[in-house]
């Protein structure tokens, strides 16, 4: 297997709005290549898009164990788990990449709507 054609088709399945096609083209090669950050997350990125959340939160946790500076990763799974309806633990890593990366506008929107959520900021 070609994995780098199948991770440009997984991603041309992704961008065309076909997350669950695009994650079964990219599940085999995170399998073969787990140390593959850039693959894992649009594999991430796919199950979120396709409400396979657990899936989803699964994938973002290895990112985030793999990179603990991975601002992006944190979101993703802060996202995740909010959608998961688990604000409590979203919370966490909303902060983390509202901190690590300020000026992002999604950022400090996704982290406010949870801490409101939440009842306020519980720092």
């Amino acid at each position: 297997m070609d994995f780098l054609t199948e991770y440009r088709r997984a991603t041309m399945f992704f961008e065309a709005g076909d997350p669950t096609g695009a994650a079964q083209l990219l599940e085999p090669i995170v399998a073969a290549e787990p140390g593959n950050a850039s693959v894992r997350q649009l594999l991430a990125r796919a199950y979120f898009q396709s409400a396979q959340l657990g899936r989803a939160e699964e994938q973002l946790r290895v990112l985030v164990d793999q990179d603990p500076s991975d601002h992006y990763a944190h979101h993703v799974l802060g996202r995740t788990l909010e959608r998961l309806n688990r604000p409590a633990d979203a919370l966490r890593h909303l902060r983390i990449a509202a901190a690590m990366h300020s000026t992002n506008d999604d950022y400090r929107k996704a982290l406010h709507r949870v801490e409101t959520r939440v009842g306020g900021n519980t720092r």
